[in-house]
């Protein structure tokens, strides 16, 4: 076979597919077997076999085909039993099935497979079956082991509607609040480095911190309060009246069960202002259905970013400033409603 002809199958599948086709429409043109494989630099036994292909299949037995197995083709694991594994993966952690810790890896998921088939895989091989179910390595978010799913479905299917049709009824607005500490030792987020080798923040080793309470609203607004003293009942007081010094209607607030929240001194406070505001409690332990959480975390994101506060009056400073910026950017303050579990409150 002379080099031309082996160059030919170093074609990539189209530029062979082209060929096949052009050197078939030659012969039906009524062109010799050996001018049509000179002419395209094949073999006469090629030519001969596209041509017998040509007549009994046509023009798609010329085609290019996947090459390889086929999907599916030749797996260790049938149907069944790889949709009962990646159910098992989805479903529970791997210490609910007797294996060790509470993140799935490769290795686990190789040590399930073992423990249900009595078959064993190189973590690459279950890396494909993982591509081939749709799964991906990812963060897990975390939740606390009181929670009660029940209650957060009664909360999302219920109680929220609720709150929100009554707040309509009332020509009220709602917004969501909750309170935040900021210390002067907290390093967040990100920055470049050399590989190997940790970048170094420079900080005061003095330890300082501030507080601040803010709410938000899906029509972008933010009222905050900043303080240096511990929140109890008192600071909440403060802030509610505060936050219906803002609005002109009433105010139904959501917060979380923190016990300042729920304390006589509130309640007294509440009950004397039953017209301009009334509270209403989150599920326990599920902070991401607050979408004020997320202006927590952009807070403690965004401080790394501006001047290295030194002492207690610089870092509520620099904590007013971020409230003050986000005021005027009521698009990223309704933007925090689009987040993953607290889009619920946008859903009609």
């Amino acid at each position: 076979m002379s080099d031309l002809v082996r160059d030919a199958r170093t074609w990539s599948p189209g530029a062979q597919e082209a060929v096949r086709l052009l050197a078939v429409s030659a012969l039906a043109e009524g062109r010799d077997r050996a001018e049509v494989a000179s002419l395209f630099k094949v073999s006469a036994r090629a030519v001969d076999n596209w041509w017998a292909k040509w007549q009994a299949g046509g023009r798609d037995a010329l085609l290019s085909r996947p090459r390889g197995r086929r999907t599916g083709e030749h797996q260790v694991l049938s149907e069944t039993e790889q949709a009962a594994v990646r159910q098992a993966v989805l479903d529970h952690i791997p210490c609910d099935l007797g294996l060790s810790g509470q993140l799935w890896t490769r290795g686990l998921i190789g040590e399930l497979i073992f423990k249900l088939y009595r078959v064993r895989f190189t973590e690459p091989g279950v890396g494909k079956y993982l591509k081939r179910w749709g799964l991906a390595f990812q963060r897990p978010d975390k939740r606390a082991v009181e929670q009660d799913p029940e209650a957060v479905r009664i909360w999302r299917e219920e109680t929220w509607p609720a709150i929100r049709a009554k707040a309509k009824a009332d020509n009220g607005e709602v917004l969501f609040a909750d309170q935040v500490g900021v210390r002067s030792d907290q390093v967040t987020g990100r920055t470049w480095g050399a590989k190997g080798a940790s970048p170094v923040v420079r900080r005061t080793g003095n330890r300082f911190s501030v507080n601040a309470m803010s709410a938000i609203s899906t029509k972008g607004r933010m009222p905050f309060m900043v303080f240096t003293e511990s929140f109890d009942a008192k600071i909440m007081c403060r802030f509610l009246d505060r936050l219906v010094g803002h609005f002109d209607r009433k105010v139904h607030l959501i917060v979380d069960r923190h016990s300042a929240h729920r304390s006589k001194t509130v309640r007294a406070w509440l009950a004397g202002h039953k017209d301009q505001i009334e509270l209403h409690f989150l599920p326990s332990y599920s902070p991401e259905l607050n979408p004020d959480e997320l202006v927590n975390a952009d807070l403690k994101r965004s401080l790394p970013h501006t001047h290295r506060a030194r002492n207690q009056t610089e870092l509520a400073a620099e904590t007013r400033r971020f409230f003050h910026r986000r005021q005027r950017q009521p698009h990223i303050v309704r933007g925090y409603f689009g987040g993953r579990h607290v889009r619920y409150v946008l859903d009609e």
